[in-house]
């Protein structure tokens, strides 16, 4: 199995999600969630699947012509995807990693993350999310799911290693870029607990706008 960087202690969301995955999968598990349907139309080219689970999006993306990496923290999950990938000769290369620190290096034309950032702590999120967006092509789209506040379903977070962000937070980080989509949406969850999700579905402009490195003055007045 290929591993990329040091991996660290896993927190309680990486062994929560391993145990589900190293169960037999079901036809129902296999099947794209409803934020990976919405996701799957805008993708192309070379494709991040920044914490892909066990790859319904990934392999769905492979299949109608992307070039895929999918990365995950869960051995369970990428044992899947590479058996998965050989057997059926996609397109798609799976790797384990830590993905609080994971350093990207190629750009892509599409960067996903669905249902990650919220497992990791406020500032490293934000560090993540600033890095996938540095790494999509000038055109390229990226699609980025969490849950946020007013999300009550809490037995998969670690409790040092978690964030629950605003809808706007999220939005205001996509300043400059093209919005396709933004959405609220809630679902039931067990023990009459509710998760809220917001996604979002932007395309980085040919050249982002360059924030200014020196106070701009105002300007005279007329007189």
């Amino acid at each position: 199995m290929t591993i990329i960087g040091a991996m660290r202690p896993p927190n309680h969301a990486v062994e929560f999600f391993d145990q589900q995955f190293r169960r037999p999968a079901t036809d129902a598990a296999l099947e794209l969630n409803p934020f990976e349907t919405l996701a799957l139309p805008h993708l192309r080219g070379d494709l991040l699947d920044f914490g892909a689970g066990m790859g319904n999006l990934a392999f769905a993306a492979a299949r109608q012509g992307c070039r895929v990496t999918a990365l995950d923290a869960s051995p369970a999950a990428i044992a899947h995807m590479q058996a998965r990938a050989a057997a059926e000769a996609l397109p798609l290369a799976a790797t384990l990693a830590d993905l609080r620190d994971y350093p990207i290096v190629d750009d892509y034309d599409c960067v996903v993350c669905i249902g990650l950032l919220m497992f990791f702590d406020r500032s490293t999120a934000l560090k993540v999310l600033a890095d996938l967006q540095a790494h999509v092509r000038p055109g390229g789209v990226v699609v980025v799911n969490v849950l946020i506040e007013g999300t009550t379903f809490l037995a998969m977070f670690d409790p040092a290693e978690h964030c629950l962000f605003t809808a706007p937070e999220i939005e205001n980080r996509f300043a400059g870029w093209d919005s396709l989509h933004t959405g609220i949406n809630e679902f039931d969850a067990p023990g009459q607990t509710i998760k809220r999700f917001f996604t979002i579905i932007a395309r980085r402009p040919p050249q982002l706008p360059t924030p200014p490195t020196h106070p701009v003055p105002p300007p005279e007045a007329a007189g």
